[in-house]
């Protein structure tokens, strides 16, 4: 796929809601996109000077776009781990093709052992932590979401 195509694909992650906000009744629930936004502006906020910045706001731009195939797939959704990893990966597979430059970093985020990945898997909690108390807010019940986020919120200083 060409940078071209694949920009233009990506942009139909602003059209794909984000599942468990659905689930839970947010009647105009964020969409894939603005999350992953969320946690490129939190990337660029929170990134210590040792970390590769760069990188970080890559993870933090790539981390969801298989969701372009998959759908953004929930624990309630019934499909195992491994089985919505391998799903992932097969998407990526053919979005980031001709991108393996990308394609490495992807995987890297994937696999959360460099502190740029584990710094993003706090980043993606804490952002989803931050909706939930917009969400909460509005009236909407998020208690789950925010006792899956607390942890990473305080590892951050949130």
């Amino acid at each position: 796929m060409t940078d071209r195509a694949l920009a233009l694909a990506a942009m139909g992650l602003k059209e794909v809601d984000r599942a468990g906000w659905k689930r839970v009744g947010v009647a105009r629930p964020e969409s894939v996109a603005a999350h992953s936004w969320g946690v490129a502006l939190l990337a660029l906020l929170r990134c210590p000077p040792e970390l590769d910045r760069e990188k970080l706001l890559a993870m933090a731009i790539l981390h969801d776009l298989a969701e372009l195939r998959v759908g953004d797939l929930t624990p309630h959704d019934g499909v195992a781990r491994d089985e919505k990893h391998r799903r992932e990966a097969a998407a990526m597979d053919e979005l980031l093709a001709d991108r393996p430059d990308l394609r490495a970093i992807w995987d890297e985020a994937e696999a959360g052992q460099s502190a740029e990945a584990r710094l993003l898997k706090d980043l993606d909690r804490a952002e989803m932590g931050a909706q939930a108390l917009r969400y909460e807010a509005q009236g909407v019940d998020v208690a789950e979401f925010l006792r899956s986020a607390t942890a990473s919120m305080e590892r951050l200083g949130e």
